[in-house]
């Protein structure tokens, strides 16, 4: 399964389905990987939008932060759990 992970400047607004083919994206084969790549757009400076796997579950820039926020959520390239 791949995970896709769509991504924009800081303050973006969340991705409407129409500009999706329009928005850059990286492709990871599993969901850890594409937390932490959301995790290390976080940290310089940009936003994740949307996560998307190939069946078509979704995480919208709320939930990703959400999960990035989590108490529970692993260590990102090296950064302390918060």
């Amino acid at each position: 399964m791949a995970f896709k992970v769509y991504s924009g400047p800081a303050g973006a607004e969340a991705m409407s389905p129409m500009n999706k083919d329009r928005m850059l994206f990286k492709e990871f084969s599993t969901f850890d990987e594409a937390l932490s790549w959301a995790g290390h757009i976080r940290e310089t400076g940009r936003v994740a939008l949307l996560i998307e796997d190939d069946a078509g579950t979704r995480l919208d820039k709320r939930a990703i932060a959400a999960a990035l926020g989590h108490p529970d959520a692993r260590p990102i390239r090296g950064a302390p759990a918060r």
